[in-house]
């Protein structure tokens, strides 16, 4: 399993086994990591990445967001002020998300990752091989909260209702 945000080809492997970076900058600024700054990128710039993604699931905000308090847009540095203090975090989760006990547990260690991952140094960051082991067991965890009464679902994208989602991936791939 592999996650990735996106290849821009800004970070490449040089055949050193060293990373260079293209001059030229490209990506959404609520997206890139400090060291953009500096020119010394790593691929860990990619994990920071990541990393704001997983805040903007957790929270439906966008990476930057002029309705955030404290007139600070950038969702890291406001989501930083929450990440210790669970009753703010959960206060911040998307309405959207059913908030059940089994979930706010998972959405607090997500939130935990979400902060690892934007750390500001990138050595201290985690590799993405590492993010993804911590989020895998959620997939099996997962099954969808809405059945339909109807079978339409079922036909047009092969969802079975009553299996996990690792079950109907195995199906896909199966077809």
């Amino acid at each position: 399993m592999r996650a990735k945000v996106a290849d821009f080809g800004l970070v490449k492997i040089a055949g050193d086994g060293k990373c260079s970076i293209s001059t030229q900058l490209a990506g959404t600024f609520g997206y890139l990591a400090p060291e953009y700054a500096t020119g010394r990128v790593t691929t860990k710039a990619d994990v920071y990445a990541f990393g704001v993604v997983l805040m903007q699931l957790i929270t439906g905000r966008k990476a930057i967001d002029d309705t955030l308090p404290d007139e600070n847009p950038h969702l890291v540095t406001w989501f930083y002020g929450i990440l210790n203090n669970k009753e703010s975090i959960a206060k911040a989760i998307d309405q959207t998300i059913n908030t059940d006990e089994e979930t706010m547990e998972s959405i607090y260690r997500v939130a935990e990752l979400a902060g690892h991952c934007t750390t500001p140094k990138p050595c201290q960051r985690p590799d993405m091989g590492y993010v993804v082991n911590i989020l895998s067991p959620f997939i099996g965890q997962w099954k969808p909260t809405c059945h339909y009464t109807f079978h339409e679902v079922e036909d047009i994208y092969g969802l079975d209702q009553h299996m996990s989602l690792p079950q109907d991936l195995e199906s896909w791939q199966s077809m």
